[in-house]
């Protein structure tokens, strides 16, 4: 099987400037999704698509493929993640040949294991290469959570509540970013990630499913780092 791993890391970020580039740990942050799907059989490359030239610097320095800079019209904040991974599927096909699977690793996912991963294309192969997302137990029960009507809080889904204990509770997950593996063809169909057919790739372990975003986010996985050793496995 052939899986091609695909890191999209553009350059401009309002709330955390540079940040897939900070150093996390003595390494930039782009390095910790390159690293963990280094060496692992499945992957035929790792592609890192990107408009900013310092990124791509140090993403080659890391070992990745970075044959071109992203087109400014993918770089904007209206570009979809979609039209980027069919713009990066289909030129990796073009000039290398067709591929199993899209794996999408976000670089704002630091985290996440190898072990993951090699979890997640068990899950795609066994599940017949249906999409396989990666998903946390969920922050919020649905269960638990309200709508704002007037001056009156209104539970967000029929049969909801507080009255509700915790052990009654079905188990919730969210999709958590760190994980998606799609065929090309079915996000060439169905020009999405997400789909009635996904396959869940659970993970427990709430630092896996850390996404960076703000300046909080950061002083979060700084954290995790200070009390415990986190290093891709």
């Amino acid at each position: 099987m052939r899986i091609l791993a695909l890191i999209t890391a553009r350059g401009g970020s309002r709330r955390l400037p540079g940040k897939n580039i900070l150093l996390l740990g003595g390494k930039p942050l782009i390095v910790w999704s390159i690293e963990v799907a280094q060496g692992i059989g499945e992957v035929c490359d790792i592609l890192v698509s990107t408009d900013a030239p310092e990124i791509a610097a140090v993403a080659r320095s890391a070992g990745a493929l970075v044959p071109w800079l992203r087109p400014q019209s993918l770089a904007t904040d209206d570009a979809s993640s979609v039209e980027v991974c069919l713009h990066a599927v289909n030129w990796y096909e073009n000039e290398r040949g067709a591929v199993d699977g899209l794996l999408l690793l976000q670089p704002t996912s630091p985290f996440r294991g190898r072990d993951t991963l090699l979890r997640g294309i068990d899950l795609f192969q066994a599940g017949g290469r249906c999409p396989v997302l990666g998903v946390s137990p969920a922050r919020s029960h649905p269960l638990w959570c309200f709508r704002v009507q007037g001056e009156r809080m209104i539970p967000f889904v029929d049969g909801g509540g507080l009255q509700l204990r915790s052990q009654e509770l079905p188990a919730a997950y969210a999709i958590n970013g760190a994980f998606y593996l799609v065929t090309p063809g079915y996000l060439r169909e169905h020009r999405s990630l997400y789909g009635t057919d996904m396959v869940p790739l659970i993970m427990n372990e709430p630092a896996q499913s850390l996404d960076i975003d703000t300046e909080w986010d950061w002083r979060m996985a700084e954290a995790m780092l200070s009390v415990r050793n986190i290093e891709p496995e």
